[in-house]
């Protein structure tokens, strides 16, 4: 049985799209699978079970990656295709089954919306794959326990929580349950950027370094006692690493992107939903979330 899964652009809804797949994996046993992705969620699927291949699929003028992948796919007859960007591609590939998620904006949690195109009620939640080299890397990185991690970055400033109250807010989770800060940021120089302030603030703090591979980080994320951070794919990662996750909202949608899994919780600034500045978040709000979350997981 062959599946084509034709995943998100962005690592957030990537992940998301993580819980379909773990349903496929189980539902069809000897299924093989061939994953679509953009560039910087490619890695995620790295330590999938039974996955032949990874298309990434990277934007062109023109819409002419669509016919990129129609190319990649034409010549195999598929068994299923699930269709979570609406591209519509699936219609002119061969197969004996299609699963194409609408688009355009609807209300409630984007895994229900998931969940809903292959009839699943409540939705499945995502996962995350690693494997014993993963693991063996993080471990290496952050030996013991203990750990807290900091996600101070995100795909646009409105989103970023300013740096001074992750690092108040470390100091307090520090002294009050012994946590010791990594900070967990992407690769390249904007995301680097955007962890240096709280990096040069906590000189202890362990610098992840923006060079892990995906799955490293999901290993390294598991590790963690408890990761506060603002709403990222790294957040929706954490989530579904299993680790205690507090995800902190402003100028966008809690609603929808809310982190998934029974170890998440969110805070979100006061104001309305999809405009809240989030430097009106404040560390004490916070720092309750994050104990009320440590007390409860």
């Amino acid at each position: 049985m062959r599946i084509l899964f034709i995943s998100s652009t962005r690592l957030g809804d990537a992940v998301l799209s993580t819980g379909l797949l773990d349903h496929l994996l189980h539902a069809f046993p000897q299924a093989r699978f061939t994953i679509v992705c953009g560039p910087v969620a490619r890695d995620l699927f790295a330590r999938m079970p039974r996955r032949d291949r990874t298309i990434v699929l990277t934007k062109r003028k023109w819409d002419l990656h669509w016919l990129a992948l129609w190319r990649d796919c034409v010549a195999t007859t598929w068994d299923l295709c699930v269709d979570v960007r609406g591209s519509g591609v699936s219609f002119f590939l061969r197969t004996r089954r299609r699963a194409i998620m609408r688009g355009g904006r609807r209300p409630g949690p984007r895994v229900a919306h998931l969940g809903r195109l292959l009839g699943l009620a409540p939705p499945p939640m995502p996962v995350a794959w690693t494997d014993a080299a993963d693991r063996a890397r993080a471990a290496a990185l952050l030996p013991g326990q203990g750990w807290l991690a900091l996600a101070p970055t995100a795909n646009w400033s409105g989103k970023v929580w300013p740096a001074d109250r992750f690092v108040a807010l470390a100091h307090a989770l520090g002294a009050e349950y012994g946590l010791r800060p990594v900070v967990v940021y992407g690769p390249g120089p904007a995301e680097r950027a955007m962890a240096a302030p709280v990096l040069a603030a906590l000189p202890g703090a362990i610098d992840s370094g923006g060079t892990l591979v995906l799955p490293q980080v999901s290993a390294l994320l598991a590790r963690c006692a408890l990761f506060v951070g603002n709403d990222s794919g790294l957040m929706h990662l954490s989530a579904a690493s299993g680790t205690p996750t507090l995800g902190l909202f402003g100028p966008s949608r809690v609603s929808e992107y809310a982190p998934a899994g029974p170890r998440a919780a969110h805070i979100v600034a006061p104001g309305p939903e999809g405009r809240a500045p989030i430097d009106g978040l404040a560390v004490a709000d916070a720092l309750q979330a994050a104990r009320d979350l440590l007390r409860r997981t």
